[in-house]
């Protein structure tokens, strides 16, 4: 009897699942749109990483929730915070960032007179604005993640790991090169980590239904640049 109960704890110590969600043991594209629907039901997340898009690389620090979200964006030498409440988009950034936009739009409303003004301060982009959309894209957590959690080929289970500390189980498109997903065994099966195809960045994604505050900047920090932003 010894001897069967050894051996059964054995065999309890080798299974991958045990202590786990059961994601595990599910076929590739169940546990894929378990945790698609799982990031879209969640109330808030976390994103930071990488994403090469248009030639260009961001690295994004984003809080995001359904009614909007708040964080830093940089690309090149420049980094600028947005901030959107609702459909009130802001951006924030020093005054290198606004000499630097566009010479001719600047100089426009007084070159680094102006460039001066909006240093530091939360500046309200017009929902006309040509950058309105693009801007808005950083902190809107349906598109991005709708956009961001796509595995191209055919998707199969890859590796068993772990992903700040928690165990996670990897998703891959075309072995790898269409990208892999490390999906959570524990808890709720929230994609945890990204690694996009074709080496398009690499993103965290934590905190999932962690609530935080959205509050629009006051207006003593609030700067009202006009119609259109220069453009950048």
């Amino acid at each position: 009897m010894c001897a069967g109960l050894a051996g059964g704890l054995a065999a309890c110590s080798d299974d991958p699942d045990a202590g786990t969600n059961g994601v595990g043991k599910l076929e590739a594209a169940t546990i894929q749109a378990r945790t698609v629907r799982a990031a879209q039901r969640a109330d808030a997340v976390h994103v930071a990483g990488t994403v090469v898009s248009g030639g260009r690389t961001y690295k994004l620090d984003m809080r995001l929730k359904d009614e909007g979200g708040t964080g830093s964006v940089t690309t090149g030498d420049s980094t600028f915070r947005l901030l959107r409440v609702g459909e009130h988009l802001f951006l924030k950034a020093d005054a290198d960032f606004w000499t630097h936009s566009d010479d001719d739009a600047t100089s426009g409303h007084g070159g680094d007179a102006a460039a001066d003004k909006l240093d530091d301060k939360y500046v309200k982009v017009p929902t006309g604005d040509p950058s309105y959309k693009r801007l808005s894209t950083f902190t809107d957590k349906d598109v991005l993640l709708d956009g961001l959690l796509t595995l191209h080929g055919t998707v199969a289970k890859g590796d068993r790991g772990s992903s700040g500390g928690v165990r996670t189980i990897a998703l891959t498109g075309d072995e790898g090169a269409g990208g892999t997903l490390d999906v959570s065994l524990e808890g709720t099966a929230y994609p945890m980590r990204l690694e996009r195809a074709g080496g398009a960045g690499a993103l965290q994604l934590t905190d999932w239904g962690q609530n935080f505050t959205l509050r629009e900047p006051d207006a003593s920090d609030t700067v009202d640049y006009g119609q259109q932003l220069p453009s950048s």
